[in-house]
Formats: C-alpha cells, sequence, structure tokens
C-alpha cells in the first residue's frame, strides 16, 4: 500500500479476504451446482425445482442492502462476515440433508429444502456485502479495481479447488457419498473464513471514521441518494442485464452434460470446474490487460466488459450448435473458452463496481454494493429460474434434449449480445463527456 495510507489493507489482508471469498464460492458451489445435477439426473427431478430452490435463494439476497446498511451503522463488518458465513454453512448442510429426502419424503424435503436455500441466502447477503463493503472501505481508492480482480480470483480458485475435489469424490454416486463429501467442503470452508478473518478488521478500524461524510444516513435516504446518480442507475441496469445472461446456463450446464453427453455426476462436476478454471484465467487476463492493477476507472474497464461480453455470446453460441451436435463435439473445450469470456467480463464489472463504491457524498459502501449485489441477486434468481424452466418446456414442446438446450443458449447469446452493446454505449458517453469537460 502507499506510504500515506498506512490503515488501508495491503496485500497479505486483501488475500486473506479473497480466502473469505474462496470459502464462500465453494460452498454456493454444493447449492447451484452439484446438488442441482444430483436432483435433475440422479434423482429424475423436473429442473424447475432445483432452479426454484436458487432463485429463492436470490430473492433473499434482496436483503443485501439492509445487511450493508447494518454494517455501515455498525462501524464492524467481521460479526456480519463470521455470522454469514455460518448460516451459509449451516443451510448447505440442510440442503443436502432435504436433497436426499426429496424423492420419498417430497413435503419434508421441500420444507427442509426452502429452510435450507434461506439460509444460503442471508449467509451469502450478509457475508458477502460486508466483506465487499470491507475491502472498498480499507483499500485505498487506486487499488479498488486490483483487489476485487484478487478476491474475485480467490472465490473462483475456491470454486474450482472444491468441484475438483468433490468431483474426484462422487463416483460411484451414492447418498452416504454425497452427504460426506458435502459435510467436508462446507466445514473446511466456514473454518477458513473464520481463520481469515481473525483480528484482520482492527488494524484498520478507522477507516469506518464518521468525519470524512459525516453520520450514516438512514436506509430510505442512503437509497434515494444512489439512484439519483445518473452513473449508479446505469451501471445497475448493466449489471442486471449482463449477469442475467451470465446465469441462465448456470442451472442447466451440467445436466445439458449429463441429459445430452452422458457424463456422470463426477465428470459433469469436473466439468463445472473446467469451466470456473476458464474463469480464473480470464480474470487474471482482465486484471492485468484492462490495467485493473494501476488503477485507472471507470472506461478502461467497460472496453473489456464489452469484449467479455461478446465473445460469452459467441461461446454461447457454440453451446447452441453442440447441443445438436452431441458428443462429437469438443464440449470440454467449448465450456472452457465460456469461463474465460465470463472471467474477462465480470472482473472488469467488479473493478468499475468497487470503483463507484466509495462515490457516495453521505452514503457508505456497504448500502452502495449492497444496491449492487441486490440487483446480481434478482438477475441471477430470474437467470437461473427462467433457463431451467425454457428447458423443461422446450423439451416437452420438442420431445428433444439437444433442440430444448439449443434454443437456451441462442437466448442467452442475444443476452450477451445486448449486455456488449450496453457496456459500449456507457465507454462512448464517458468517453464524450469527457471531451466535453477538456474542450470546456
Amino acid at each position: 500500500m502507499p506510504a500515506d495510507n498506512p490503515a488501508g489493507l495491503g496485500w497479505v489482508a486483501i488475500i486473506r479476504l479473497g480466502l473469505v471469498q474462496a470459502a464462500i464460492g465453494a460452498i454456493v458451489m454444493l447449492a447451484t451446482s452439484l446438488l442441482n445435477r444430483v436432483m435433475v439426473v440422479e434423482y429424475t427431478l423436473a429442473a424447475a425445482i432445483p432452479a426454484g430452490l436458487v432463485a429463492w435463494h436470490y430473492a433473499v439476497q434482496l436483503s443485501r442492502p439492509l445487511w450493508g446498511h447494518g454494517s455501515d451503522r455498525g462501524h464492524r463488518r467481521t460479526p456480519w462476515i463470521v455470522g454469514g458465513m455460518a448460516l451459509l454453512a449451516g443451510g448447505a448442510l440442510l440442503a443436502v440433508r432435504a436433497t436426499t429426502l426429496l424423492p420419498d419424503s417430497g413435503w419434508l424435503g421441500g420444507a427442509l429444502a426452502i429452510l435450507a436455500f434461506t439460509a444460503i441466502g442471508a449467509g451469502v447477503g450478509a457475508a458477502g456485502t460486508s466483506m465487499l463493503a470491507l475491502l472498498a472501505s480499507g483499500v485505498a481508492p487506486q487499488r479498488r479495481a486490483a483487489a476485487a480482480a484478487v478476491t474475485w480470483t480467490m472465490m473462483i480458485a475456491g470454486i474450482v479447488v472444491a468441484a475438483g475435489t468433490a468431483g474426484a469424490l462422487l463416483d460411484p454416486f451414492s447418498e452416504a457419498r454425497l452427504t460426506s463429501v458435502a459435510n467436508g467442503v462446507a466445514l473446511s470452508a466456514f473454518a477458513l473464513a473464520c481463520l481469515a478473518i481473525w483480528r484482520l478488521e482492527p488494524a484498520i478500524a478507522q477507516d469506518f471514521s464518521l468525519q470524512e461524510r459525516g453520520e450514516v444516513p438512514g436506509f430510505g435516504a442512503a437509497l434515494r441518494e444512489i439512484m439519483q446518480e445518473t452513473a449508479a442507475r446505469r451501471f445497475t441496469v448493466l449489471i442486471f442485464v449482463s449477469m442475467l445472461a451470465y446465469s441462465m446456463q448456470d442451472l442447466i450446464l451440467e445436466p445439458f452434460a449429463g441429459l445430452v453427453f452422458g457424463m456422470t455426476p463426477g465428470e459433469s462436476t469436473s466439468l463445472s470446474g473446467t469451466q470456473h478454471g476458464g474463469v480464473l484465467l480470464g480474470m487474471i487476463l482482465a486484471g492485468v490487460g484492462g490495467s485493473a492493477f494501476a488503477g485507472r476507472l471507470p472506461v478502461d474497464l467497460r472496453v473489456w466488459i464489452v469484449a467479455g461480453c461478446a465473445g460469452s455470446g459467441i461461446a454461447l453460441a457454440g453451446l447452441a450448435v453442440a447441443a445438436l451436435a452431441g458428443p462429437g463435439w469438443p464440449l470440454t473445450a467449448n465450456v472452457f473458452v465460456l469461463g474465460f469470456c465470463n472471467g474477462v467480463f465480470a472482473v472488469s464489472a467488479i473493478g468499475a463496481m468497487m470503483g463507484l463504491a466509495g462515490a457516495g457524498e453521505k452514503t457508505r459502501e456497504g448500502v452502495r454494493m449492497g444496491v449492487w449485489g441486490a440487483a446480481q441477486a434478482i438477475a441471477f434468481g430470474l437467470g437461473g429460474l427462467s433457463g431451467a424452466i425454457g428447458v423443461d418446456i422446450a423439451r416437452r414442446i420438442a420431445a428433444q434434449d439437444g433442440a430444448a438446450f439449443q434454443l437456451i443458449f441462442a437466448i442467452e447469446a442475444c443476452l450477451f449480445i445486448l449486455a456488449a452493446g450496453l457496456a459500449l454505449q456507457a465507454t462512448r458517453r464517458e468517453s464524450a463527456n469527457r471531451m466535453g469537460v477538456a474542450s470546456a
């Protein structure tokens, strides 16, 4: 960190926060990837069931601004992070139990599943929002984008490690093996997060001083301030559209691999790990090549958002072709490219988000990150649910798995191209504004 900002977070502290992100990603992978695949393929449940549960956990995350505002007013993030991680891990363990009950005890399994995914959503909201607020408020402004890239890269690395480990240990599949593997992932991730955050915040406690922007406003006043900012509104729309496209394939990729390409649970889980490995590489490239580590915000990053969205659209068009081509298609390579382009887009968007987080006159980082997190949650919930329901409907109408998945992948590709257009338009407006200021 720069010498004139001794209270700010250094790289070791940033990496420790990245470990918290890695722990969150590892546990969420269980619910949104592994359990989704088991419900649809092994238990032959409708894809809409796990999609609805995942959508519900995103709906619960609409409370993110409240979590962020609470940590703003309390001037302490650590209790919210640890409490959220406890909720997240407990919810994941309960979700595994609910999954094993669904085939034989639908009502009991369903009730437990709703409770479990409520806890998962609340845990992600509390821990994730408070962690991002700690990052935004504790890191020097010129390093916020770099810190976002580091922590998100570590989150994807956590998903890759958890998915790869779970995939290797799940075969041959059994309920006992599923429970054992899931318990190990959830409890290990919770322990890692607690160790990473331990005694980290007191070193930067002065970053939450009320002297710079005065007393933290009430929740309603904070929301009004954010929504009155043109840049914040436009960025919210961009986040929603791009994350809607990003999330539509999230719940159907593993069932697609199982139904169309005949992959086992372990193989499809490993395929998910391959995708996230591509995301990891894309994030690293965007973080360096997009000058995120030099702290130039947010125009340069929007150019990378355009590139990431356009590339993701092309990769999804490839999956649409794969849906009809079948096992002869290079699925692993296609999924890796999709993940790579998703990573380029994601780290660029996160870097821009971090740069705007501290822009409020009175509002703090917690509530601002909560608002954008809520927009992302809405998009993720709608995207995952619409993707899964769309596949179910298309499979019934077309009576062919390949044609059903092809339609959904094509829709996702179009949404990503739309998001690229929005990002390009925002870049042009920003450039025009700068030229106008310069000429004046």
